[in-house]
């Protein structure tokens, strides 16, 4: 505003909306109505520029698949271009009121004029004021009536914080690791599935197990606010667990249903990812998921294996890992295994209705070579192998406390 750049930038439409998380955690509205309507009844890839730091489809919008990070100065251009399908280095990005091409390199800002613009208006004086007082905060956050104590006291009325059933039934020292006997898959799913896939942090749907929860708990739509809001409440970060709306689960056909949807076993029934878990942990069976390579890579987000624990899942058998997440995952007393090079579950022919077996799990070792004992649905058994991805001495505690939270608290 001091240096004239926001008048500039309100006349084409880059007004100033509000102050904090909004465009990247899909805060900044939905599209128009007509719009939605004709992206999702053609069925097209919407495309979306942004200065933000996040680029997961459907986050921005659960309209837009095909988010692209820019500098602020080309979210403008393409916004003025109107399409991410031209060159902007040859093609202009429209006409002028002459009626005369305008081109990237007519509106663009040399370096001299940006430095100008940061000495005159970037200041040492802006940066003293501003920070003077960060402490303190505004009326509204001085207002805010805090508890007191030593120890929270949890309010079982709250859909924003809720006490998680990490510790429950934990005893005093560790006992042994059962083996996985007689699991049922959960998801089998393809390459690069990111963490937002696993856990997203962006709206809310009224439909989903998580809107749904928050609506028997009297919390309208206009309320639900984001999974990212919600995350001190299990039950809804819970729900959120693989549903993001554009993941595909492969148990429901070649290329996979987008949502968060499975089929439970034996009875076939196709449901939520959180309903049939629930079914599942009711019934006593322990679950398993099958990825490709990159598993959990994006954000290293600690809910997707915070998320993944809560469902009952006991291990997830990829081909590779991203870092983070396999750390995080054994840290949730899940256990990362992968395939032998050269194996997955499209070469072994997994469909989901398999029954899955892994011995040995209390005398594991790190990146021990081990097996699993797959039962296919005609009664067909195979022996895999596949190799532990507790990579040190340090996570193999963790694993056997249940998790890093049990062994910091023993």
């Amino acid at each position: 505003e001091k240096s004239g750049l926001q008048k500039e930038l309100d006349q084409i439409g880059f007004n100033l909306v509000g102050f904090g998380c909004t465009t990247c955690i899909g805060n900044s509205g939905p599209l128009p109505a007509p719009i939605s309507k004709t992206i999702n009844d053609k069925g097209l890839i919407a495309a979306a520029v942004l200065s933000g730091n996040r680029n997961f489809e459907g986050r921005v919008s659960p309209d837009v698949q095909a988010n692209y990070l820019a500098s602020p100065p080309l979210v403008v251009a393409h916004a003025l271009a109107g399409t991410v399908t031209r060159d902007l280095t040859a093609e202009p990005l429209g006409e002028g009121r002459d009626g005369q091409p305008v081109y990237l390199k007519d509106i663009w800002p040399s370096a001299a004029e940006i430095q100008e613009f940061i000495e005159k208006n970037v200041t040492r004086e802006l940066f003293a004021r501003k920070y003077a007082d960060v402490f303190k905060g505004d009326a509204y956050w001085q207002g805010v009536k805090a508890p007191e104590g030593q120890t929270y006291a949890w309010d079982d009325n709250s859909t924003y914080v809720q006490n998680p059933p990490y510790f429950a039934g934990m005893a005093r020292s560790f006992g042994t690791v059962g083996d996985i006997r007689g699991a049922r898959v959960l998801g089998l799913f393809g390459d690069k599935i990111t963490t937002d896939h696993i856990s997203p942090a962006g709206s809310i749907k009224a439909a989903s197990p998580a809107g749904k929860y928050l609506t028997e708990h009297g919390v309208g739509v206009a309320d639900f606010n984001q999974y990212g809001t919600r995350r001190g409440n299990h039950e809804v970060m819970m729900r959120g667990t693989f549903a993001n709306i554009r993941i595909r689960n492969h148990m429901l056909g070649e290329n996979g249903r987008e949502g968060g949807y499975t089929i439970h076993y034996p009875s076939k029934e196709e449901m939520s990812i959180y309903d049939a878990a629930m079914a599942y942990k009711q019934e006593g069976v322990p679950l398993v998921i099958f990825a490709g390579v990159e598993y959990g890579n994006g954000s290293s987000r600690d809910w997707a294996a915070k998320g993944t624990n809560l469902l009952g899942v006991r291990a997830v058998i990829a081909q590779s890992f991203e870092r983070i997440h396999r750390s995080n995952l054994v840290g949730m007393g899940v256990i990362p295994f992968v395939f032998e090079d050269g194996t997955s579950w499209a070469s072994l022919n997994l469909k989901g209705d398999e029954l899955v077996e892994i011995d040995g799990l209390d005398a594991i070792k790190p990146r021990q070579k081990m097996a699993a004992r797959l039962t296919y649905g005609d009664g067909t058994v195979k022996t895999i192998p596949i190799v532990c991805r507790i990579d040190t001495l340090d996570e193999l505690d963790y694993f056997k406390n249940g998790g890093i939270l049990q062994y910091v608290l023993r």
